[in-house]
């Protein structure tokens, strides 16, 4: 076990380290100008949503932990309280990458990395063309959490207007991970595609009160083949389902186990607790 104490190592090896541990993190595409107009458009890892009433957002555009400088939409937020955030997809995540090289202030990264600016409603930051979510905002409060290198500034943003291209939603009018095609920051030079295998589904326990894994069978709870996952799952029931026929259900323990363990995979968890309700003590 690597255990740390901030204090004790330098703050680009803490940085990483945190970077590589708080993932995938997702993007915020800033647009912002500064007093004189001049745009900027950056994206941010340290990034997310922080309630709905009203709709807020938070990203921070940390200093510098090498040189302790800021950075230029920290700059601009401060001379100009208002942003627009767009979402980074699979397509155009390389443009968006390029977008983040310290270019001097006052170069409009739109041009640099070959994005379409498109006019807000709201705000006087330009959109992001070629997003299928953008979020114009403006700038409530910028709270910067010391004036050291590696320091956060923590913009938070209130929504005015949200656009959302219909191509990303799905018959319901709810946005599709599968159309929308995000992607998400990891360590280093890694990122993650939203996409395939990578989205599943796990139902909420909203509408009912699960029995919890201390309430299954203790043959069950101690199984050496069914994992935390799948006792979670079967723990997610209002009560223990009643034993039926013995028919189909194997004789050996663990094959039973396995079994049980493939239907969960399957979603087929009445199936599941059918087989382990065979008579194992």
């Amino acid at each position: 076990m690597l255990t740390i104490d901030p204090q004790e190592i330098p703050v680009g090896k803490m940085h990483s380290y945190l970077l590589g541990a708080i993932t995938p993190r997702p993007i915020a595409f800033a647009s912002t100008i500064d007093k004189a107009g001049n745009v900027n458009l950056s994206p941010f890892s340290f990034f997310n949503c922080f309630g709905a009433n009203p709709p807020l957002l938070i990203f921070s555009p940390a200093r510098r932990a090498r040189d302790n400088t800021t950075k230029h939409t920290y700059e601009n937020v401060r001379e100009h309280p208002e942003v627009v955030i767009s979402i980074v997809t699979y397509d155009m995540v390389q443009q968006a990458s390029l977008a983040s090289t310290e270019f001097p202030k006052g170069v409009n990264e739109f041009v640099k990395a070959g994005f379409t600016p498109v006019e807000s409603i709201r705000v006087k930051p330009p959109r992001v063309g070629e997003s299928p979510i953008n979020m114009e905002c403006k700038v409530l409060q910028v709270i910067s959490s010391g004036d050291q290198g590696g320091a956060g500034n923590l913009v938070i943003c209130q929504i005015l207007m949200m656009h959302i291209k219909e191509e990303v939603l799905d018959p319901q009018g709810k946005i599709d991970p599968y159309k929308l095609d995000v992607v998400a920051r990891l360590g280093g030079d890694f990122y993650t595609r939203v996409q395939g295998d990578s989205i599943f589904t796990v139902p909420k326990p909203l509408e009912k009160t699960g029995i919890g894994i201390d309430q299954l069978p203790a043959f069950i709870r101690n199984s050496d083949v069914l994992t935390g996952n799948d006792l979670a799952i079967l723990a997610n029931v209002e009560r223990i389902p009643e034993a039926g026929v013995e028919k189909d259900r194997p004789a050996n323990v663990e094959n039973r186990h396995l079994l049980a363990k493939k239907y969960i995979a399957e979603g087929r968890i009445a199936d599941a607790w059918h087989i382990l309700l065979g008579g194992a003590k």
